[in-house]
């Protein structure tokens, strides 16, 4: 009962932080019995949580044992489907033994319930896969052969990708496999356990990289990044599933640039240093730099711009007011309870699901006694001031933008030379990243 009435406030302080959750593939999660997720970890408690919205079933999640360090986190934690298990890397935790954990997952899936792993054990905000611990193919294939090969145990390999994990109203990406099954390694199993175990861990690391965009290193990773900033433009979709088909052509055509052309990642290092100190020194983004002017479509768009700035210039002041308690306030302890940035989008959720009701009942309750509002305008003003709030956040954004639009468009109007050596340097870069 928690755990569904947890699933549903979770859920609703998600879908306020990330703009978009696309989950891709989602009727592999649908199996007629017991099931393993095994997911890439690179978003701490968050991780779990997109997981339980991706999911009609309940689940149970295998979290580390230092979260269970006292018997009442113990009670809650277990409420919430959460088993505990000590990791080599930490110290032991006094109440967690493994083996009654061990006996606990096999019970869950021997009730035909969802069991989510995180195969790399600890949790870093980064594209490269780790290494697999072996663990989940032992779970596995022991609770397979407790029950002589006919649990029917599906493994679901399930990549998470998130745009920008740790800013609010950024995307999310679930890409779900097909998976495997199992029965098919128990043979391997029966003759030497720990060969086995090895070698469905490596099977789990092949289908997890069908499903994960993955970088070889943190270097590669940030070159990928910065190169797609540049290439990608205004005009393309800011859908998360087209942007990360995006990031993998340009990671794909990296690969095989470092193997026949290695000269010209340099080249390519050094264009894309170009491009940021001349877009930075412009204080355009290079984004825009694929438009083109046109002084008609430029005075329809410069009117708008300054229509909607004045109609939304109301709604962005009551938003503010209504909002900007909570959100100084998160922004202000934010620093001092989060020293990982792993952790910083699952406790704003968390801070925000206490700090804004609380507000907002404040405002309702000293603004609706003052001016004696019936119920239904209570309700309204209610339900108006997070609506409003999150208005409040895109207008900034749009204002934002349109700011770096018409800079951009002043200076080709100007004819600026500098500008056109940026589009030039974006040309080169594109030629050379995209077919």
């Amino acid at each position: 009962m928690l755990y569904r009435i947890l699933k549903i406030i979770i859920g609703i302080g998600i879908r306020f932080y990330y703009k978009e959750i696309k989950v891709k593939n989602k009727q592999f999660l649908e199996h007629n019995g017991p099931m393993i997720i095994i997911a890439n970890h690179p978003n701490s408690m968050m991780d779990g949580w997109i997981i339980a919205q991706a999911c009609s079933q309940p689940i149970h999640f295998l979290a580390k044992g230092t979260f269970f360090n006292s018997p009442l986190k113990r009670k809650f934690l277990s409420s919430l489907n959460m088993i505990p298990i000590n990791r080599k890397v930490d110290q032991k935790t006094n109440g967690v033994n493994n083996e009654d954990s061990f006996d606990a997952c096999y019970k869950v899936l021997e009730a035909d319930k969802t069991l989510v792993i995180f195969p790399e054990g600890n949790s870093i905000l980064e594209r490269q896969l780790r290494e697999l611990r072996t663990g989940t193919a032992r779970i596995a294939l022991e609770a397979e052969n407790r029950n002589g090969g006919k649990l029917n145990l599906k493994i679901v390999p399930l990549g998470l990708f998130y745009s920008k994990a740790e800013k609010f109203r950024s995307s999310v990406m679930v890409n779900i496999e097909q998976g495997l099954f199992t029965a098919d390694y128990l043979n391997d199993y029966n003759e030497n356990h720990s060969i086995a175990a090895k070698k469905l861990t490596e099977k789990f690391r092949i289908h997890l990289e069908r499903v994960l965009l993955t970088t070889e290193s943190s270097e590669q990773e940030k070159l990928i990044d910065a190169i797609f900033e540049i290439i990608r433009d205004v005009k393309q979709s800011k859908n998360v599933e087209e942007n990360t088909q995006l990031l993998h052509s340009i990671k794909d055509k990296l690969e095989e640039i470092q193997l026949i052309q290695p000269y010209l990642v340099e080249e390519i290092q050094n264009l894309v240093k170009a491009i940021h100190w001349q877009s930075e020194k412009l204080e355009i983004k290079t984004e825009f730099l694929s438009k083109r002017f046109k002084s008609k479509r430029f005075l329809t768009q410069l009117f708008v711009s300054s229509l909607i700035t004045l109609l939304g210039l109301p709604v962005f002041i009551f938003g503010l007011i209504q909002s900007i308690i909570p959100y100084q306030l998160t922004s202000f302890l934010m620093p001092k309870l989060v020293k990982n940035v792993e952790y910083y989008a699952p406790i704003a959720i968390l801070l925000g699901l206490v700090f804004y009701p609380l507000n907002y009942l404040a405002f309702l309750h000293f603004i609706g006694d003052y001016f004696a509002f019936n119920i239904f305008l209570k309700i309204a003003y209610f339900i108006a001031m997070p609506v409003t709030g999150m208005l409040a956040f895109q207008f900034v954004q749009y204002l934002k933008s349109t700011s770096f639009k018409w800079k951009y468009f002043f200076q080709i109007a100007n004819q600026n030379e500098a500008l056109k050596e940026l589009r030039k340097l974006q040309f080169d870069l594109k030629k050379i990243m995209l077919p």
